[in-house]
């Protein structure tokens, strides 16, 4: 119960002392001065008593909420390292946390969760940056948000809650797979994408993240797209790339491609005979079409 309901019963308690103990004192003859003297000893102690049981409550509720954060915490990392289901549920139990449908991670700055925590449903996680493997960036933290239900609604309201934040926002995932939602939010962290005012939704940049998952071998596939052009001088080179990507985006519309050059089309096609005369057969190619559209986007 309450400390209100203790130190009501202290105070009634008392009182109802002090009428029995007064009348005592008043019938033996005891001076009023001596009378005064022992009520103040006796509230005195009340108030004494009152002090001790407050600070002994507030401790007991800070031992306890200490507590609490501590299951909550090995919970997270529990997430993070993707231990077995049966093991999460314990130690969901441990920290009387009640299982979502899913779970969404928010990487943002450590100055902006107090902010988004208190938007966020109150089993929303919380992982220091350090402990969600994300050395690079110490003054971030990771919120692992709950979800019940499923839908853009549901998200849309998530990243309304930390708009204007420099949040990034992962997918949403089943509980127990919550690391792979911070895996991607972590990707685009790394990736250096960045909405004004608004939060990163991290599923409107998915080919940017394919596009970009190894660079090394992207930029290995770059070079073997490109290896006709390798002979040709720098500038010549430059102009033969820009139209072989523009080609591909504009799958051969002469036209697109003349007025995304801001060129003649007459220009368009003396270009494109020569990618025909240094490429080949592999522009008709379907595998050398994709390659050359992901080593050029």
């Amino acid at each position: 119960r309450s400390m209100d309901a203790l130190a009501a019963a202290y105070r009634i308690g008392t009182h109802r002392a002090w009428d029995d103990l007064s009348a005592i004192a008043v019938a033996a003859g005891v001076p009023a001065s001596e009378v005064a003297r022992f009520a103040g000893l006796v509230f005195d102690y009340l108030d004494q008593l009152s002090a001790v049981s407050v600070a002994g409550h507030a401790a007991q509720l800070a031992d306890h909420d200490r507590l609490h954060e501590r299951q909550r915490t090995t919970l997270a990392l529990a997430l993070m390292s993707g231990l077995p289901e049966d093991e999460l549920r314990d130690a969901a139990d441990r920290a009387s946390w009640r299982v979502p449908d899913s779970l969404t991670a928010v990487v943002l700055p450590r100055s902006a969760a107090v902010v988004a925590r208190a938007q966020l449903d109150e089993r929303t996680l919380e992982l220091d940056s350090d402990l969600a493997a994300l050395v690079d960036w110490p003054e971030h933290v990771v919120l692992l948000v709950p979800g019940d239900g499923s839908g853009r609604r549901t998200r849309a309201a998530l990243l309304a809650a930390v708009a204007r934040l420099d949040a990034i926002v992962g997918p949403a995932r089943v509980w127990t797979d919550a690391r792979s939602s911070l895996n991607r939010a972590i990707r685009v962290l790394q990736l250096g994408i960045r909405e004004d005012d608004a939060a990163v939704d991290t599923d409107d940049f998915l080919a940017a993240l394919v596009v970009g998952a190894d660079e090394v071998a992207r930029a290995d596939l770059r070079e073997l797209v490109l290896e006709p052009l390798a002979d040709l001088r720098p500038g010549p080179a430059e102009k033969l790339t820009e139209t072989l990507r523009t080609w591909l985006f504009h799958q051969g519309r002469r036209d697109d491609i003349a007025n995304a050059l801001f060129v003649h089309p007459q220009t368009v096609r003396y270009r494109l005979g020569q990618l025909r005369e240094l490429y080949g057969d592999r522009l008709d190619d379907p595998d050398f079409v994709r390659d050359a559209s992901i080593a050029l986007a």
